[in-house]
């Protein structure tokens, strides 16, 4: 089945179709840790995937669960969120490049496992949870993006296994919930948030999600972008 819808942040349209998820290469080199603050990631159609058959592959996700309750009395946003703090300073998703020859799947679910200590047995990424790709022609890399569900009570697992996780201490330094909110000065919350240093595309990978999964509206995302601080 075909689905398009249209990307907020950069007015691109999306096409998502014809899938496939367990192609293989070759590639082991990280041609993109140089300069990560250049972000020059467009989104592709995914379905002429041959065309990128020659990058580097790099998968992600987003641990997500929808809720309905208030936080600080006041707020209730429609979702938790979960994003890394990574070694380098910078925030984003767990994930990375799948080994050559691994099919795609299993290399992501084998990363949420090292990086998030994931129970594969209660929560495994499946070609459903796909949301987007990305191509960066600089770098000559591709990102293929994720996004898997889960209750509150079952993220709250999650989370308190993170610190157990093979990767945690080293290419891991913390687990951190996004605020899907906006406090009552109109800057605090998920604006504040969005000033922070994300690594590579994994902020337009938010919000690109955040919208496809209406966990945030188009409105609220572009006022988030448009906030700033007030002085004094």
């Amino acid at each position: 089945m075909n689905t398009t819808f249209k990307l907020l942040i950069s007015g691109r349209i999306l096409t998502k179709s014809g899938l496939v998820h367990n192609f293989k290469y070759s590639s082991t080199a990280w041609p993109f840790v140089k300069d990560t603050y250049i972000n020059d990631f467009k989104v592709i159609d995914y379905s002429k995937k041959y065309d990128y058959s020659k990058s580097t592959h790099a998968f992600h996700c987003m641990v997500y669960a929808r809720m309905n309750e208030q936080t600080f009395t006041i707020q209730r946003p429609r979702g938790c969120v979960l994003m890394q703090m990574r070694f380098d300073g910078y925030l984003g998703f767990p994930g990375g490049l799948v080994d050559p020859g691994e099919d795609a799947i299993h290399g992501l679910n084998r990363e949420l496992e090292e990086e998030m200590n994931l129970d594969l047995t209660k929560h495994k990424v499946t070609e459903k949870d796909f949301i987007f790709s990305q191509h960066s022609s600089s770098r000559n890399l591709t990102l293929h993006f994720y996004a898997l569900e889960t209750t509150l009570p079952e993220l709250e697992k999650i989370e308190a296994r993170v610190q157990l996780a093979k990767d945690y201490g080293s290419e891991v330094l913390g687990i951190v919930r996004v605020p899907l909110y906006t406090m009552r000065d109109g800057f605090r919350g998920f604006p504040a948030f969005l000033t922070h240093a994300f690594i590579g595309s994994a902020r337009e990978q938010l919000l690109h999600t955040l919208q496809h999964l209406k966990l945030l509206t188009p409105e609220e995302i572009s006022d988030a972008l448009a906030a700033k601080p007030h002085k004094g």
